[in-house]
């Protein structure tokens, strides 16, 4: 049976608090990528270092940082001096030392002076884009590096030593079948990380991939993507890796506390262009446009797209919709004293109707996903969200 992830890594009593950076810059898209990105420039990388200097003078900093990660774009990418500024100016708004600090690479970004930089800075954890060891597979996602680099770049990350290191991968891409897949985890286990992210592909708009779809040139196959999921947790279960959300499996000790706040709905504060920050009362984005998010800090804006006000039933009903995607599920009984506005009766009406289609199951006062229902993880969250569309009763 897979370990289930429940004691925090900070003070119960705290409500954690995490910083994410947008560092938006990327050598080239890949197919499958839909976040922001722009190609780095000396003036655009300066440019973006004094945005982050402006935007966080912006923010009332409320209580000290739990964990803070950088994602991109490719975040590696920068210089190891502009990474020790984008450390400093991060620092300096910590209140104390994080317990955990996130930095995703690509493989062909990993350098020893980089590693360096991020260990100078406090970094405790890189999580490496590998995607797939096959050359073809790289060349259809494309991945700008080369399975070579990927080992190399792996080995400098091992002997930097960092507390935690990720591995990326992602399944049933065009062309790949399950034996392929196979020897893709196979060679991401030989090289013993803390932690796998196993993602199934996704078409994503305004996406490479999301064109190939549209003209057929590139087919969804569910049912195949349902045998990689269970072929994917049943080996990595034997192999010493729990999994504690949907695509998220680690070693005892290491599952991204980054990662477990946010899907609980605690707070994050989002710095740099697309970034998006649940704070203050209020949940809300970042123009994804350098110059723009530039702009707008210089007049004393911020989380300008998507802007709500964070009312108790918003909370309530993300914080299930993510919830069940853990394997520890979600205590209702704790989320209803957490929030007690929301409408309680129609998410316990919808709970017994999942425990009955055997999709769900109730342990102590925590709803849990089946392995079934973690299949059909998305559609239990429309549940929710259904449920949540009637309205705020007690």
């Amino acid at each position: 049976m897979s370990e289930i992830i429940t004691a925090p890594l900070i003070a119960p009593h705290a409500t954690p608090l995490g910083v994410y950076v947008h560092v938006p810059f990327c050598a080239s898209t890949c197919d499958f990528c839909a976040f922001y990105q722009t190609a780095p420039t000396a003036d655009g990388v300066q440019r973006f270092l004094q945005g982050i200097v402006d935007e966080a003078a912006l923010i009332e900093w409320p209580r000290p940082v739990a964990t803070v990660f950088w994602g991109g774009g490719t975040p590696g990418l920068l210089a190891p001096a502009h990474m020790r500024r984008l450390g400093e100016i991060v620092r300096a708004r910590l209140g104390g030392k994080p317990v955990e600090w996130t930095v995703e690479m690509a493989p062909a970004s990993v350098t020893v002076a980089r590693l360096e930089a991020l260990k100078e800075i406090g970094v405790t954890r890189i999580s490496m884009g590998a995607q797939s060891f096959q050359p073809a597979l790289l060349d259809g996602l494309g991945r700008q590096h080369t399975r070579e680099q990927i080992f190399r770049a792996y080995e400098r990350i091992r002997a930097a030593d960092f507390a935690s290191v990720n591995i990326d991968m992602m399944f049933a891409l065009p062309g790949q079948d399950e034996a392929a897949w196979l020897a893709d985890l196979g060679e991401a286990l030989a090289l013993a990380p803390d932690h796998l992210s196993t993602y199934c592909l996704t078409f994503e708009e305004d996406t490479k991939l999301w064109v190939k779809l549209s003209k057929g040139q590139v087919k969804l196959d569910t049912e195949h993507e349902a045998r990689l999921y269970e072929t994917t947790w049943a080996r990595l279960e034997a192999s010493g890796y729990p999994q504690y959300e949907v695509s998220n499996f680690a070693r005892p000790g290491h599952a991204c506390l980054h990662n477990l706040n946010t899907w609980r709905m605690h707070e994050w504060i989002g710095l740099g262009p697309s970034a998006a920050s649940q704070h203050a009362g209020w949940r809300g984005g970042n123009i994804a446009n350098l110059d723009q998010w530039l702009a707008g800090v210089a007049r004393g804006e911020r989380l300008t797209e998507d802007r709500v006000a964070l009312t108790p039933a918003l909370l309530a009903e993300d914080a299930l919709i993510f919830g069940v995607r853990m394997n520890a599920g979600v205590d209702l009984t704790l989320l209803k004293e957490r929030f007690p506005d929301a409408p309680w009766r129609k998410v316990y009406e919808e709970a017994a109707r999942l425990v009955e289609a055997g999709l769900a199951g109730w342990h102590d006062h925590s709803l849990r996903l089946t392995p079934r229902g973690r299949l059909l993880a998305d559609s239990v969250g429309t549940t929710f969200m259904d449920a949540f569309s009637y309205g705020v009763s007690a």
